[in-house]
């Protein structure tokens, strides 16, 4: 089995000797899961991240997602998550194994990703659609993660000494993160990280979310690695990424004010946890921060 050395080099900056332990014992581990679950791999998919993710057929032919991650909080997290939207909204967890970071998910047919939609309003209204169907509350007795722990990488960043990103901007995040949760009518089950590469279509369900990471906070946050993704591509990205907040504001009911106050925040916590990770794009996040900052002026 051919693991590409551009993932293992992924897996190992972002989890160490864990992650190198990981990748050696992998394909023995897919190998296992094959067998147990009765399946067959068709091989990997190509946009590999942090997981290693297969298709896979059953003995009867029908198509499934085989999923290994990094045995770990996160992992496990993401597994109990799947399990709270039970496949409504979002691809469904079959079986898992919460020791070795393992899934059974549901194939979503074709497959298509949003961000093969040329349209910009059609894209839109896809995605806002999925995001009022992956409302959810937290649940009583189901512990999730916050977003607060997460702003804890804003102290990091002041605390590595780098100055990429000036610090008025930094105490400008930190201050509207604080203000959004303030004002908020509560915290609920977020999905973290919906955007473009995890919306596929279904030919049996319409546009369904896929990868949650599960976290605890404002609702208002889960718009923002939507907005500031997919745009490279464009000729007038500033222009795109103001229809974006203006149409989404409209479609969901958002106050404009607010939702670039929390985009101002994630996004530059994006932009931090880029230059930890060494991503050669987190200035094109950065970018998408200072055209948050005009929009608000």
């Amino acid at each position: 089995m051919q693991i590409s050395s551009k993932f293992q080099e992924k897996i190992i900056n972002a989890f160490g000797q864990t992650g190198k332990s990981w990748l050696d014992s992998l394909e023995s581990t897919i190998q296992t899961y094959l067998e147990k679950w009765e399946l067959t791999s068709e091989g990997p998919v190509e946009n590999l991240s942090y997981n290693y993710v297969i298709k896979v057929t059953d003995s009867a032919g029908a198509p499934f997602i085989l999923k290994l991650g990094v045995p770990n909080f996160d992992t496990r997290n993401e597994m109990k998550t799947l399990q709270i939207y039970n496949g409504d909204g979002c691809a469904k967890l079959l079986k898992y194994d919460l020791e070795d970071g393992v899934m059974l998910l549901e194939r979503l047919v074709p497959g298509r990703m949003l961000s093969t939609v040329s349209d910009e309003i059609v894209v839109i209204e896809n995605y806002t659609k999925v995001w009022k169907e992956i409302r959810r509350p937290l649940l009583d007795g189901v512990s999730t993660p916050s977003l607060t722990h997460w702003f804890e990488g804003l102290t990091n960043y002041r605390n590595s000494g780098d100055s990429q990103i000036a610090l008025k901007h930094v105490q400008a995040a930190e201050e509207f993160f604080q203000q959004v949760m303030d004002s908020s009518e509560g915290t609920e089950l977020l999905h973290g990280d919906l955007h473009h590469e995890n919306i596929l279509y279904s030919e049996e369900n319409g546009w369904m979310a896929i990868d949650p990471k599960g976290v605890a906070g404002d609702p208002y946050f889960d718009v923002v690695s939507f907005l500031v993704n997919q745009l490279d591509s464009k000729v007038d990205p500033k222009s795109i990424l103001k229809l974006r907040v203006d149409t989404i504001c409209e479609q969901l009911g958002l106050d404009r004010q607010r939702l670039l106050k929390a985009s101002i925040a994630l996004g530059t916590l994006y932009a931090c946890w880029g230059i930890e990770d060494q991503d050669p794009d987190w200035d094109k996040t950065y970018q998408c921060v200072k055209w948050f900052i005009e929009f608000l002026e």
